[in-house]
C-alpha cells in the first residue's frame, strides 16, 4: 500500500550549522494544534564572516516587506515543529506552552537540518516561507485512518459541513492562496494510495495554482513521470527519507538551492 506524503525522516546533526533561524506561528482547536505560518531566515554574514543571528524583533520587521525579504515559498507534507524548549513528544499545550497565534523561534528539525545545509549564499538575509498540505502539527499523520479523515474533510471542504479538522487552520485555501517571491520549490510527497482522490486532487490544485500565479516551480523527480508530468500528478519526491535513497534525496535538494531561483532536478543525475 501507498501513501500520499513524507514517510519517515532522517537524522541530520546540527552541529556547526549555525546560519539559518526558524520562526512561526501555532494555533488550536478541538484538541488539535496547527502550525499557520512558518518561515526560515538564512543568516547574513558580516565582514569576519561571521553568521548574525536575528531577533524576533528584527524578524518580524523583514515580514512586513514579503515583497522584498520572502525569496519563495517550499511546500512540505505536515509540520513536526515545536518551539525552543519544548518537543514534539505530547501536545504543546500539555507542556505549558501558551498557544497564542504570535510568532515564536523554533527548534531545529530533521529539515530545517537539511535547509541550513543546502540553502546558503544565494538566499542570505532572506526568509523563505514553509507552506504544508496539511497545518496539523503532528508526526506520522500518514496512517490509513488519518488520511481517511483528511480526504473525507477535503470532501466537505466547499461545502458547509463540519470537517474533523479546522478548515482555516490546517488546509491552504489554494484558490487564494497568497505566494510571496519569486519560486515554489515542492518537496510534499509523492506517495499515497490511490483511493484518497480528494488528497490527490487537493495537492495538485495547489500546484496548479503555483504555476497560474507565474511562479518558477521546481521540485525533484525520478523515472516514474516526465518532468512535465510531475505537476499533473502532484508527484513531488520529498527532500527526507530513509535507506539506500537517503542520501540521494538530501542531495537532489542541495543541489536544487544551490542557484537562486532553485532548480528542477532529477534523482540521481
Amino acid at each position: 500500500m501507498r501513501y500520499f506524503g513524507i514517510y519517515s525522516t532522517i537524522a541530520i546533526t546540527t552541529i556547526g550549522f549555525k546560519h539559518m533561524q526558524t520562526f512561526g506561528i501555532f494555533s488550536t482547536n478541538f484538541d488539535h494544534e496547527y502550525l499557520i505560518k512558518h518561515y526560515i531566515y538564512i543568516n547574513e554574514k558580516d565582514e569576519d564572516r561571521q553568521d548574525i543571528k536575528i531577533t524576533l524583533n528584527e524578524f518580524k520587521t523583514l515580514l512586513k516587506k514579503k515583497n522584498k525579504n520572502v525569496a519563495g515559498t517550499i511546500f512540505l507534507y505536515n509540520p513536526t515543529v515545536c518551539p525552543i524548549g519544548y518537543n514534539n513528544d505530547s501536545l504543546l499545550s500539555k507542556q505549558g506552552f501558551e498557544i497564542d497565534e504570535n510568532f515564536h523561534e523554533l527548534e531545529m528539525n530533521d529539515f530545517t537540518n537539511l535547509c541550513s545545509k543546502s540553502i546558503r549564499d544565494d538566499y542570505r538575509n532572506k526568509l523563505i516561507e514553509i507552506k504544508y498540505l496539511f497545518n496539523l502539527n503532528r508526526a506520522n499523520i500518514e496512517p490509513t485512518p488519518i488520511l481517511e479523515e483528511l480526504d473525507a474533510d477535503l470532501d466537505k471542504y466547499n461545502t458547509n459541513q463540519l470537517t474533523r479538522y479546522d478548515k482555516q487552520m490546517n488546509y491552504q485555501d489554494y484558490l487564494n492562496m497568497s505566494l510571496n517571491g519569486k519560486f515554489v520549490y515542492f518537496g510534499s510527497g509523492h506517495k499515497y494510495d490511490r483511493h484518497h482522490k480528494e488528497i490527490i486532487a487537493y495537492a495538485r490544485n495547489i500546484a496548479s495554482q503555483a504555476v497560474k500565479l507565474g511562479k518558477e516551480i521546481a521540485y525533484t523527480y525520478d523515472n516514474n513521470y516526465s518532468v512535465d508530468e510531475c505537476i499533473d500528478v502532484a508527484y513531488f519526491l520529498a527532500p527526507l527519507a530513509q535507506g539506500k535513497i537517503r542520501e540521494k534525496r538530501a542531495n537532489a535538494f542541495k543541489n536544487a538551492f544551490r542557484t537562486n531561483p532553485p532548480s528542477i532536478q532529477k534523482l540521481g543525475s
